[in-house]
């Protein structure tokens, strides 16, 4: 009789497990057939970046894209809201024009640095000089005056604007170890330029202000072809303008042979005072569990030397079509599904810092996080992010989840907790789940991260649409499990570098009332 009952309770476990896979197997194809039919990546992608544009943190633009998507996911019958966590200097961007007057007239490629004072709207005109060779200190000390209603030039001249790849393909053998080697002894000599000075590259700025000078010309190359990395200004009075490679060394050059080069910078910024941030929280109610939440985290701000593209509209675009894809074919979800936009995750995390001091319910409850925030490119890397049992339902919802799509994908488990590169790590901090959806370079690092070329044209949509398939499954099957995550760490390995212990990164409080002056 024992042995039957056996057999009938192991029938039923069998029958309710193959009735599971073959649901879940079904909605995943739900999944597949929605993201694949009836796609809305392209046009949210127009309607960020090209309508809406860079959206740094204090600007108007992060005003509006907070905006634009409450209103999207209304469409879509999300319920989405703004939740303020703090404030920020007030800033907006307008045009800037840098030009060539003497020794002859042309336009010049480059753009006016974040959180800097307007010009006048005449703009100003000024000659241009280098930072001299000097002895010392002192030397320095008594050339300082000379830049008094000049522009002075802060970066260091390249000796190439091809990057490494470029020369590896086409130069001799002899050729590409001679420029590296060139380079090199310039890059160090340039150091020891700066070191003369007794100021380092970040304070030596300050000092120009000081002194009087009209304004400062810098150039922070990315390693690519017309690459440049635009982040904030270190001048509170002052305009300073990132040039391209090009315009910079024909300016550099035009200085160094006494060319006496004058030119003239227009920036009309607006200081707009204190303003309050937001995150946008976006929510699909649980049916059976909604004190358990599942979430799906980007970063919504952006540095705006070009539209934030790559970093991090596409992780906020993937999010949003699983929102939209999981609210499509699976509105009533088990666990309750947030969809977490940052703010100010380029200033230190603060956003998603903010929501996890803030909000300590959906940290106890939370299930999983996937985040994503990495360019373009499909994933192609999961960690288990420090968590002893994260490859038992990890490598579980994987299962759900097309093999065309994780035939690209390396696993990791435990794996080591993420050292704060992005907002999981706000969660991994606090003990929480949460994993980031790593992805493919695309030549990320130089090409579009914090430059003047993260733009719309640089995404693939293909891989965008392939990560949007695979988070949506994920936060299904995360929904779905009928159990709830472990948090058990991991005993973390030993530093190789320093032989030490690894320890668990500690929760950080956010900067709530950054970039003010």
């Amino acid at each position: 009789m024992r042995n039957a009952f056996s057999a009938i309770a192991l029938a039923l476990c069998l029958s309710s497990f193959l009735s599971n896979a073959q649901s879940h197997k079904e909605v995943a194809d739900q999944i597949v057939k929605e993201a694949t039919e009836n796609s809305q990546l392209e046009l949210l992608a127009h309607e960020l970046l090209d309508g809406i544009g860079p959206r740094l943190v204090g600007t108007p633009q992060m005003k509006n894209a907070h905006e634009w998507a409450i209103a999207t996911y209304k469409k879509w019958g999300i319920n989405a809201k703004m939740e303020e966590w703090g404030t920020w200097r007030g800033w907006e961007r307008g045009i800037t024009h840098i030009d060539l007057v003497a020794p002859r007239n042309v336009s010049l490629s480059g753009t006016q640095l974040a959180w800097n004072p307007s010009t006048p709207p005449e703009g100003i005109t000024a000659e241009v000089v280098i930072i001299p060779e000097v002895e010392d200190s002192l030397a320095f000390s008594k050339w300082l005056p000379n830049v008094k209603g000049k522009f002075v030039m802060v970066s260091m001249l390249q000796l190439t604007g091809r990057p490494d790849y470029n020369w590896e393909e086409f130069a001799t053998k002899t050729s590409f170890e001679k420029m590296k080697s060139d380079r090199a002894k310039h890059a160090d000599e340039w150091r020891q330029r700066i070191r003369n000075t007794g100021y380092t590259s970040r304070n030596i700025k300050s000092a120009f202000e000081k002194a009087g000078a009209a304004g400062i010309i810098q150039s922070r190359w990315s390693n690519g072809f017309g690459a440049n990395k635009i982040f904030s200004a270190e001048t509170k009075k002052i305009p300073v303008v990132d040039l391209s490679l090009e315009d910079y060394g024909m300016l550099y050059r035009l200085a160094e042979h006494n060319n006496r080069p004058r030119i003239k910078v227009v920036a009309l910024s607006k200081e707009l005072g204190v303003v309050p941030t937001f995150n946008t929280i976006a929510t699909i109610p649980g049916t059976e569990l909604p004190d358990e939440y599942v979430v799906l985290s980007a970063h919504f701000d952006s540095w705006d030397g070009a539209t934030g593209a790559t970093d991090n509209g596409t992780g906020t675009i993937t999010m949003m079509e699983a929102a939209r894809i999981l609210k499509k074919v699976y509105p009533n979800p088990k666990r309750t599904i947030i969809i977490g936009h940052w703010g100010s995750e380029e200033q230190g995390l603060n956003g998603s810092r903010a929501f996890v001091e803030d909000r300590p319910e959906v940290v106890k409850g939370l299930q999983a996080l996937f985040n994503q925030d990495n360019g373009t490119g499909r994933v192609v890397r999961l960690s288990g992010q420090g968590f002893l049992h994260a490859y038992d339902y990890l490598g579980s919802w994987l299962e759900a989840v097309p093999d065309k799509i994780t035939e690209h994908i390396t696993t990791t488990f435990p794996g080591t907790p993420g050292g704060g590169g992005s907002d999981y790590a706000s969660f991994v901090a606090a003990g929480a789940p949460a994993f980031s959806l790593s992805s493919l370079s695309w030549s990320y690092g130089s090409y579009t991260w914090h430059t003047n070329l993260d733009t719309y044209d640089k995404i693939v949509f293909d891989d965008v649409r392939n990560n949007a398939i695979l988070t949506a499954i994920l936060a299904y099957m995360a929904s779905e499990d009928p159990e709830k995550t472990s948090r058990e760490k991991a005993s973390l390995p030993l530093d190789t570098r320093t032989g030490n212990q690894r320890t668990w990164p500690s929760t950080r409080s956010p900067n709530r009332s950054g970039g003010q002056n």
